[in-house]
């Protein structure tokens, strides 16, 4: 049993948002896991906008939706135009999905300035086009566009086009806050008052146009809507539409609202991401519930009272949405966040361990000097490590020498690495793309006839920040690198004047990381 119905539009409102784009093949995968998650509509695109969304359509009709009906996009017929000879609605027939939405004018100012006919002729258009389509057997969504700004305007028209909807048979009336500009309140007296003269059910569709995107969804819905749309991840035009990826939780944990499977929504990380990937989007660490950083700690305070008691400083186990706890290591840091942090890294620490204040000690003077552990897990490990077991590193890097010279219209890149593991040494030259990638090469070259599995160790980020720009070409470099070996993850820091040797740190913990981090010593 569901109480609130979840349409989502990401695969064509999110498309209208900069940076967003899917190819057919994309929006089939992101339905089918729609679909899975347990979202009762996807709105696949407009049929009558472009051969893409044609294409879509034609291949999702020979796929099996088990829990989603497919929804076609479009609008109301054109002005002074029969419905039945109107190729854009002839489309949205021709598309062949159960659903078919379509939007209409609400607001006086589009039906006189931008569409340019008379407001008797918007209620023909609505009510046509809508008993048209429930004729050829559709479920019909009416988006009522601009319904917010429409109904502040002139109330009486704003009800008198839903009305048309309603009386053309929609199955659902969907009140839009086009503009993204309303307030909840305004929301949730509008929707009351649609809700007490129209016997449809009612939906909300909001953008988050002044942050307030889902709350004012949340509005609706406690008003007396129980259809709401949204992306997730919150794509969509401008800043986009309001973010499913948080509405799914608030209804499920917050407002006892039922909508998609509770089993499913241990998924909605997964399901975030996977959206993030497909668009080739870095995901939002700071996304309620499914970002990295959305069960992060980091103050020494909130740290110990969590490590006492977890629902201090947490709404939610993490777990219920496929999320994790995270504890960050910075200047803040206090003991508990040692421990904690060196818990998630495999280290068995307590507020016992001899080695905690130097340990803590460390990462404070390093962060002092510009390091940065949030996003290197990797060399806090190794700090650790180090405390901890006091043994040799697995290589040394001796010495190198990285040197640019022009051959004619082109840039050849050099470096020279020396290490030394155990009492063996080898030194390698090699060529790269820039100083960083040939200081790279040589150095794998280097140790790998030592430490084969090294081959494996791939660069995936590479960042520069600088610390101090008030010291101009004199400033502080911190290099952040993401490394995988194809099973896992992880980060590593340098920190520097030169850039070319912070970037030599943070290679060297990486590639030590990579060797140690299977056998890191256990301490108690």
């Amino acid at each position: 049993m569901h109480d609130v119905d979840i349409y989502d539009t990401t695969l064509r409102d999110g498309t209208q948002g900069e940076g967003v784009a899917f190819s057919v093949a994309d929006k089939l995968r992101i339905a089918e896991r729609l679909d899975a998650f347990g979202v009762h509509y996807i709105e696949g695109g407009w049929p009558g906008s472009n051969p893409k969304d044609i294409e879509f359509f034609a291949q999702a009709r020979h796929r099996t939706f088990h829990h989603a009906r497919l929804a076609a996009f479009g609008s109301t017929r054109r002005k002074d135009t029969p419905v039945e000879q109107d190729d854009q609605v002839r489309l949205l027939i021709d598309a062949a999905t159960p659903v078919v939405t379509i939007y209409g004018k609400t607001w006086l100012l589009h039906v006189l300035e931008v569409l340019q006919t008379t407001p008797e002729e918007n209620l023909a258009m609505i009510e046509d086009t809508v008993r048209f389509l429930k004729q050829h057997g559709r479920f019909v969504v009416y988006d009522a566009e601009h319904a917010f700004d429409g109904c502040k305007d002139d109330r009486e028209y704003a009800f008198a086009t839903w009305l048309a909807a309603e009386r053309g048979g929609a199955d659902v009336i969907t009140l839009c806050d086009t503009n993204g500009g309303s307030l909840p309140r305004e929301i949730a007296e509008m929707t009351r008052y649609a809700a007490d003269g129209l016997g449809a059910r009612l939906g909300i569709h909001t953008h988050d146009d002044i942050g307030l995107g889902v709350a004012n969804a949340i509005a609706g819905l406690d008003a007396g809507a129980s259809h709401v749309q949204g992306t997730f991840n919150g794509y969509g035009e401008r800043t986009g539409n309001c973010n499913l990826t948080s509405v799914v939780p608030i209804l499920e944990f917050k407002c006892r609202r039922p909508s998609v499977p509770r089993e499913s929504i241990r998924t909605l990380r997964a399901l975030s991401q996977f959206i993030d990937e497909t668009a080739n989007i870095r995901p939002n660490p700071r996304l309620p519930w499914v970002g990295a950083a959305a069960f992060s700690h980091k103050g020494g305070t909130h740290v110990n009272a969590v490590q006492k008691v977890i629902r201090s400083y947490e709404h939610i186990d993490p777990a219920l949405v496929g999320n994790t706890r995270h504890v960050l290591i910075s200047d803040l840091a206090g003991r508990s966040n040692i421990v904690m942090k060196a818990r998630e890294l495999g280290f068995l620490l307590t507020h016992q361990t001899p080695e905690l204040r130097d340990m803590l000690n460390q990462i404070k003077d390093l962060e002092h000097q510009g390091f940065e552990f949030e996003a290197a897990d990797g060399s806090l490990a190794l700090l650790i490590r180090r405390v901890l077991t006091k043994s040799a590193p697995p290589f040394v890097v001796d010495a190198y020498h990285v040197s640019m010279r022009h051959d004619g219209e082109t840039s050849v890149v050099e470096a020279t690495v020396k290490v030394r593991v155990g009492d063996e040494r080898a030194h390698t030259v090699a060529d790269g793309d820039g100083p960083v990638n040939a200081l790279d090469a040589a150095l794998r070259t280097a140790l790998v006839k030592f430490y084969p599995r090294l081959e494996r160790v791939r660069l995936t980020d590479y960042k520069v920040r600088i610390i101090d720009s008030t010291t101009g070409t004199a400033a502080r470099t911190r290099v952040l690198i993401q490394s995988s070996d194809g099973a896992s993850e992880w980060g590593t820091v340098g920190v520097d004047d030169n850039i070319i040797e912070a970037s030599l740190q943070a290679l060297v913990d990486s590639l030590e990381y990579a060797l140690v981090k299977d056998r890191q010593t256990q301490a108690g």
